[in-house]
C-alpha cells in the first residue's frame, strides 16, 4: 500500500490551479446515461472514483473517448442494464459511493436498476432513503435483497409529483431531478439541494433538452420531456480543494495564487476562513494568500467562542471541516467546530493530539480546539489516512509539522485529488510516494 512521507517545515509559493470539482463530476457523468446523443465534458478530475464511475461505464457499454485525462467524450447508445446485476459490477460498486448516482438515469431511461450498497468513506451512516422515497414518489417499486445487500427498482412508467425531500440531500436531488426529466408530466421538489453540484447538472440538462426551473433555489419544477440529446459540459473548479489550498498555505506560512477559482461559486468558504484569521485577497477570479505569520481566530460580537458548523447549502459544506479543525490548531484563539453531518468524520483528531495539537474531542460531533499560535509548532508522526477530507487535513498537518510525518492508507486522498504530491511538489513542498 502506498504512502505518503513528509518533510514538514517548508514554505510554498507559486500558482496553482483547481481540479474539476469531484462531486459534480459523479453527477454529470452519471447524467450520460440519460441520452443516446454524444455528450463531451471537459475539466473532469483524474482521480480514483472518477476513473472507476467512467470504468463502470465503459463495461455497461457506453462508448468513450478520452483524447485528454480531463475530457471525456460518453456515447449510451447501447446500454447493457443487466451487467448491474453483475458480481463484477457488485464489487466495484462497493468502493464507489457515487455509483448511487447511476440509479436515476438508469430508472429513466431503462425502466429497471440494481443498487448496490455504495462504499466510499467511512464516516458515518450515509442513508439512501432519500433516493428511494423519490423514486417511489415517482411511480418506482423497489425491493430489498438482504442476501446479496442490493436494492431493485422497477418503474414501467415513471409520472411526475410533488414531493418535499426529507431532508436537502445534494446526490438525493440530483439522483431524482434525474430521474424526472423523462417522467411523464410535472415534478416539484421542495426542500431541494441547491449546491453548485446541482444547478450545473440541472443546466447541463437543460442543453440536453430538458425543462428544469428554479435552478439555485430549493424549490425545482421538471416537466418531463420524451427524450434527451447530446451536448458539451465544462465542470466547476472544485470548491473543496480550493478551501484546501487556502487552509494549506496558512498553516504553512506560505504565498499561494488559487488560479480561476470561480470565486462567485464558493458561497461562504472566503468569509470562513477569514473568520479563522486568514487574510486573502480576492484579485479577479483568482484567490491570492499571502504569507502570514500569525493568524488570529475571531470571535462573536460578545466576545464568546466561535463556533464553525456545516449547514446545506449555501451554509459552510461539511467537506471542509476537517480542514479547518487543523488549520485551528496553529492559529491563535479557541473555536468550536460542530460536524453535524457526519458521526464519525471527526475520528481523526487522535492523531493531532499525537502531532501534539490541543483539542477536546467532546463528541462524535464536535471538536473544541484551543489555537497554540504556533508557540508550539506539531511534530511528525505515522498516521493512517480514514477518509479523503481527514488524509488532506493530515497531509496539511504534516506539512507544517516538524520533522518527517508518515501518512499511510494514501488512495483514500487519491480518491479525491489528483496528483497532490507532484502539484505541491512543484510550489515547494517535500512529499515522497513510498
Amino acid at each position: 500500500m502506498n504512502a505518503f512521507e513528509v518533510t514538514g517545515g517548508k514554505r510554498l509559493k507559486g500558482d496553482i490551479i483547481p481540479q474539476g470539482a469531484k462531486n459534480e463530476a459523479l453527477q454529470v457523468i452519471s447524467a450520460v446515461l440519460l441520452s443516446k446523443g454524444k455528450i463531451t465534458i471537459s475539466n473532469i478530475p483524474d482521480i480514483l472514483d472518477v476513473n472507476l464511475l467512467i470504468e463502470l461505464l465503459q463495461e455497461m457499454g457506453v462508448k468513450t473517448e478520452r483524447p485528454s485525462r480531463h475530457v471525456c467524450s460518453f456515447q449510451a447508445d447501447e446500454v447493457n442494464v443487466d451487467y448491474l446485476n453483475s458480481e463484477t459490477y457488485r464489487k466495484k460498486s462497493g468502493k464507489l459511493r457515487g455509483s448511487v448516482m447511476l440509479a436515476g438515469p438508469l430508472l429513466a431511461r431503462f425502466k429497471k436498476v440494481f443498487v448496490h450498497k455504495p462504499g466510499g468513506d467511512k464516516i458515518g451512516r450515509r442513508r439512501l432513503d432519500t433516493h428511494m422515497t423519490g423514486f417511489e414518489k415517482l411511480g418506482a417499486r423497489f425491493s430489498y435483497h438482504p442476501g446479496d445487500d442490493y436494492f431493485r427498482l422497477e418503474a414501467p412508467e415513471l409520472k411526475g409529483c410533488y414531493m418535499l425531500l426529507e431532508e436537502p440531500s445534494v446526490t438525493g436531488t440530483a439522483n431524482i431531478v434525474m430521474a424526472a426529466s423523462l417522467a411523464t408530466g410535472k415534478t416539484t421538489i421542495y426542500n431541494a439541494a441547491c449546491e453548485p453540484y446541482i444547478q450545473q447538472l440541472c443546466r447541463m440538462l437543460n442543453r440536453m433538452g430538458a425543462k428544469i426551473t428554479g435552478i439555485g433555489s430549493n424549490l425545482l419544477f421538471i416537466e418531463g420531456v420524451r427524450e434527451l440529446a447530446g451536448t458539451e459540459h465544462q465542470m466547476l473548479p472544485d470548491m473543496i480543494e480550493i478551501g484546501s489550498f487556502i487552509g494549506l498555505a496558512a498553516m504553512t506560512q506560505s504565498e499561494i495564487r488559487i488560479k480561476d477559482a470561480r470565486v462567485a461559486e464558493l458561497g461562504q468558504i472566503p468569509d470562513k476562513f477569514r473568520q479563522l484569521g486568514i487574510r486573502l485577497e480576492i484579485q479577479g477570479d483568482d484567490i491570492y494568500v499571502p504569507p502570514q505569520e500569525l493568524y488570529e481566530i475571531q470571535t462573536y460580537l460578545d466576545g464568546s467562542v466561535l463556533t464553525l458548523y456545516d449547514h446545506p447549502w449555501p451554509g459552510l459544506t461539511p467537506d471542509l471541516l476537517s480542514v479547518m479543525l487543523v488549520v485551528s490548531t496553529q492559529a491563535k484563539g479557541s473555536v468550536l467546530i460542530h460536524q453535524k453531518m457526519f458521526e464519525s468524520r471527526l475520528f481523526f483528531v487522535d492523531k493531532l493530539l499525537d502531532m501534539g495539537a490541543q483539542i477536546i474531542l467532546c463528541d462524535p460531533h464536535r471538536a473544541a480546539v484551543i489555537g497554540l499560535g504556533r508557540m508550539h509548532k506539531l511534530r511528525g508522526i505515522t498516521m493512517s489516512s480514514p477518509d479523503i477530507r481527514a488524509g488532506v487535513s493530515l497531509l496539511i498537518a504534516a506539512m507544517s509539522a516538524e520533522g518527517k510525518s508518515v501518512i499511510q492508507n494514501i488512495d483514500q486522498i487519491d480518491r479525491g485529488y489528483q496528483y497532490i504530491d507532484e502539484r505541491l511538489n512543484r510550489l515547494g513542498a517535500s512529499i515522497k510516494r513510498i
